[in-house]
């Protein structure tokens, strides 16, 4: 099976046609987006309703829990307040309701590898997600090396807008800012294989 995986739109609706483009010639059987339709760019609500009309499995990522339960979930973020309070006001109850309904992860078991698939890697807080600044601060190294991680023969994230592998975590840079790109990852075979491609 040949799994595409995206993340971090972020409004960037000429970002998502050409992913979906990609996706579609390099004839994946199954698409994962790992979160973050919003914020930054100008066609959050076109990208919104793009992939709720797709085959595309869709999980949450930070911007949609601020829509969903606000920015208090997150102390870091009270400067986007104003710009998620807007956002929530311009949602169709449709919409909204895509959004509550998008799962935390997502996890497949093909050709004997088990792999999930997050926004980022959890914390077990009230806000889900470890915090960026922990990807230099030693806890991120020390998730990653957990034996909850190492359960799995990968874990593919996003949120932190660069490719980099650590373990068996990779992460994909986001599809919607400058540098973007996707994986496809093939689970046939003995050992997985992975190709990027720049967006």
């Amino acid at each position: 099976m040949r799994i595409a995986v995206f993340t971090d739109i972020h409004g960037n609706i000429d970002a998502l046609n050409k992913v979906i483009k990609i996706i579609e010639e390099k004839k994946a059987d199954k698409t994962v987006f790992l979160g973050d339709i919003f914020q930054r760019g100008n066609a959050e609500l076109e990208c919104l309703e793009r992939l709720m009309h797709s085959d595309i499995i869709c999980i949450k990522g930070n911007c949609e829990l601020y829509l969903e339960h606000g920015v208090d979930i997150d102390p870091d973020v009270e400067y986007y307040r104003a710009y998620y309070d807007e956002m929530r006001a311009k949602l169709t109850q449709e919409q909204m309701q895509f959004i509550k309904s998008m799962p935390l992860s997502y996890e497949v078991n093909q050709d004997g590898n088990r792999i999930r698939f997050s926004h980022f890697l959890f914390s077990g807080e009230a806000y889900p997600f470890l915090q960026l600044a922990d990807m230099d601060n030693g806890i991120f190294d020390k998730a990653c090396a957990s034996e909850a991680i190492k359960q799995y023969a990968l874990v593919v994230i996003g949120h932190c807008h660069r490719n980099m592998m650590k373990e068996n975590v990779v992460s994909v840079s986001a599809a919607g800012l400058e540098g973007g790109s996707l994986i496809v990852i093939n689970t046939e075979g003995n050992e997985l294989e992975m190709e990027r491609y720049d967006i």
